[in-house]
């Protein structure tokens, strides 16, 4: 333990254990509490503990292997006073082991992983299996998860329950599955990381443009997935795409906090190790001949990445690997995309024809960044009063402030162009 600390200093550990440890606890109390909502409470109840203990006896070394040991306590107690402790006894599917702090479980695999893998059991429909991993596992605001689905808040915290029911009627265990039975989770597990890290590339909310704590989580569990297949080239491709991406997170925002574009940001300050860690994984992934929509967004985003001057991006290349993309996950976000990519090699009149046919799809109904890309086609056009209505349909829906900032800039500058009857 430190030396006894005040109270603002207690809450402070307990909030940055809630961030970086939530996951973990939860995951290693899952396994004991044999049901995920008593595994909940008994976690919940644990970090209210933790408060008044780290505060009365000091913050312990391992805030995580004390919240898990208190976690596991109480469920156990709660099992054993409800009389049902033999009939919850088969879900334990392993031993019970201490409880380690996550920072040195390196050389096991991730206690959140087997969450995961639970959570993305064949049983369960493959939108609730990632709703509930990122949930669950990694503590996202059931709002924010509605957001990445573009569903109402509502309509995802009904989807979570029910997902949460059936691994409890089904009996589902609590464990990383055996080989045999990884490729049919894999695409799901997949899908959760690259989500779980686009919710921490840019929150979906808040005053910050990067939630980082999510982003680094993404990329551990990526790391783990790669130590437990090395030899699958999605999980190589999954990884390269987050460290490329990422490599760009401090030149994302100014000093001030404001959005910097792509084509603005000081490439210099860009991770090159992880860039050129990135590449190598691209480059392996794709010598397999078995490329998925992973290794292919990877590709994407080397060429973007690797050029030292915007203007030197092969615009043509990323087009055609977004076509390619295309077949293998025909998606309207990846069609919206490309349109973007469109503009840069035939023009924004052309860009904006396909954006304006996409926008006749319902998935992408509220997606704020359709209006917006529309909107800069529309400047770049020289058509401020049509730009200006496109930023004000993107910000009714925009719920990030670095973005909104941004968004509500361009706007004013369409309004003045419109006014001055450019």
């Amino acid at each position: 333990m430190t030396e006894t600390p005040d109270r603002g200093q207690a809450e402070e550990a307990v909030a940055d254990a809630h961030r970086r440890e939530w996951g973990f606890v939860l995951a290693a109390t899952a396994r004991v509490a044999g049901d995920l909502d008593l595994a909940e409470e008994c976690v919940q109840d644990a970090y209210l503990a933790a408060l008044e203990a780290w505060t009365r006896d000091g913050i312990p070394r391992k805030p995580a292997a004390w919240l898990t040991a208190t976690a596991k306590r109480k469920a156990l107690d709660i099992l054993r006073r409800d009389k049902v402790f033999r009939a919850k006894m088969p879900m334990l599917v392993e031993p019970d082991e201490p409880a380690v702090d996550a920072a040195d479980a390196e050389d096991v695999p991730d206690e959140r992983l087997r969450l995961v893998f639970t959570c993305c059991h064949p049983a369960l429909a493959r939108d609730a299996q990632v709703a509930l991993t990122l949930r669950l596992v990694c503590g996202v605001p059931t709002e924010d998860i509605a957001a990445a689905f573009l569903v109402s808040e509502t309509t995802m915290a009904a989807r979570v329950t029910r997902a949460k029911k059936k691994i409890a009627a089904a009996g589902i265990p609590y464990r990383v599955p055996e080989a045999a039975e990884l490729p049919e989770r894999l695409d799901a597990v997949l899908t959760v990381v690259h989500l779980l890290f686009t919710t921490g590339h840019t929150a979906p909310s808040g005053t910050g443009l990067v939630a980082a704590e999510l982003a680094d989580r993404a990329l551990h569990l990526a790391r783990v997935l790669l130590a437990l297949m090395p030899d699958e080239p999605e999980v190589r491709g999954l990884l390269a795409l987050l460290l490329l991406i990422d490599a760009r997170r401090g030149s994302r925002v100014d000093d001030e906090g404001r959005l910097v574009l792509l084509e603005d940001q000081d490439r210099s300050a860009w991770d090159r190790a992880a860039i050129e860690e990135g590449g190598r994984l691209v480059l392996a992934a794709f010598r397999t001949g078995r490329i998925g929509r992973y290794a292919l967004q990877a590709a994407i985003a080397s060429l973007y990445a690797l050029p030292s001057r915007y203007e030197d991006t092969d615009w043509p290349q990323i087009v055609a690997l977004y076509d390619e993309l295309l077949k293998v996950w025909p998606s309207p976000v990846v069609a919206l995309n490309r349109a973007v990519a469109v503009s840069m090699t035939d023009g924004p009149a052309i860009a904006l024809a396909q954006v304006d046919a996409l926008a006749e799809d319902e998935r992408l109904a509220g997606y704020h960044y359709l209006p917006a890309i529309r909107a800069d086609l529309l400047r770049r056009l020289g058509r401020p009063g049509e730009a200006a209505d496109a930023y004000r349909a993107a910000l009714a829906s925009a719920g990030n402030a670095a973005e909104r900032e941004f968004l509500e800039n361009r706007l004013r500058a369409a309004d003045t162009g419109k006014n001055l009857g450019e």
